[in-house]
């Protein structure tokens, strides 16, 4: 354990003292997974009491970095990955390994089918047209992170059935060998309780918070030539929004940039 102290003289309270002492041993002294000593052990540690040690706890575990499970004790959680929305268009692929993690993807469904009601509306097809279907759960470092379904109209990629999309990104594949060039998108993200399949893939309790990410994508052309529906695991993502403020014009209200994400 970390040789740190609280400073009694210090005028930042002891619980915000513990937590600093305590983060940087997260993932190090204890790995990820690996179970913290008990309130009691801490409290003699660093010299607290034990309301002390759970209000620190309290705010490790709102920040996602520990995980208390009932009957069992405090666990290091795994760090989240960040996902911007709405910036650059790039995939989770990429971005997954911008932070030196590795994202692999198991390719449940890659076939022509009859487009759902929302995939018709946002690829502006009939409802019931002939689509590319694409569903993959993602793992990251070798966990479930995300249960991902992609629809595509058949000229953006006449030849996806034939790819291999275990470990390569989309979106790169896209555009740099059937020359579809990305321009913009729009993305929701809403919390929903997982559905009992979603729980499965994705190795959460039915009914657990997921994230779920809703994505339409457009070419320079103004075509829409993706759609897709993602589910994350809400302990191990979080998306990163960036905001600017911009003069309003005439009455209207100020705009916000965020930054995005892609799959």
């Amino acid at each position: 354990m970390g040789t740190g102290r609280i400073d009694r003289s210090s005028a930042l309270p002891f619980y915000a003292q513990l937590k600093e002492l305590l983060l940087p041993q997260l993932g190090r002294v204890w790995e990820v997974g690996e179970r913290l000593p008990g309130e009691v052990a801490l409290c003699e540690r660093y010299g607290v009491s034990r309301t002390v040690v759970r209000q620190a706890l309290d705010e490790l575990e709102g920040e996602g970095r520990i995980v208390r499970r009932k009957g069992q004790g405090t666990f290091v959680a795994a760090r989240k990955v960040d996902e911007s929305l709405f910036q650059s268009m790039t995939g989770l692929c990429e971005d997954v390994a911008a932070r030196g993690s590795e994202l692999v993807s198991a390719v449940r469904r890659l076939e022509f089918a009859p487009a759902t009601a929302d995939a018709a509306h946002e690829l502006d097809v009939a409802e019931g047209s002939t689509l590319l279907h694409l569903e993959r759960l993602r793992y990251v470092n070798d966990e479930p992170w995300a249960l991902s379904s992609t629809w595509l109209p058949h000229y953006v990629a006449p030849g996806l059935l034939d790819e291999d999309l275990t470990r390569q990104s989309l979106y790169a594949l896209l555009e740099d060998k059937y020359g579809v060039n990305l321009d913009h998108g729009r993305r929701l993200v809403e919390a929903v309780p997982a559905a009992p399949s979603v729980a499965e893939a994705l190795g959460v309790d039915v009914h657990d918070p997921v994230l779920l990410l809703r994505s339409t994508a457009w070419d320079q052309e103004g075509r829409p030539v993706e759609y897709f529906t993602a589910y994350h695991r809400a302990d191990r993502s979080r998306f990163q929004v960036h905001v600017r403020r911009s003069r309003a014009r005439s009455g209207a209200p100020p705009a916000m940039l965020v930054s995005d994400d892609g799959e």
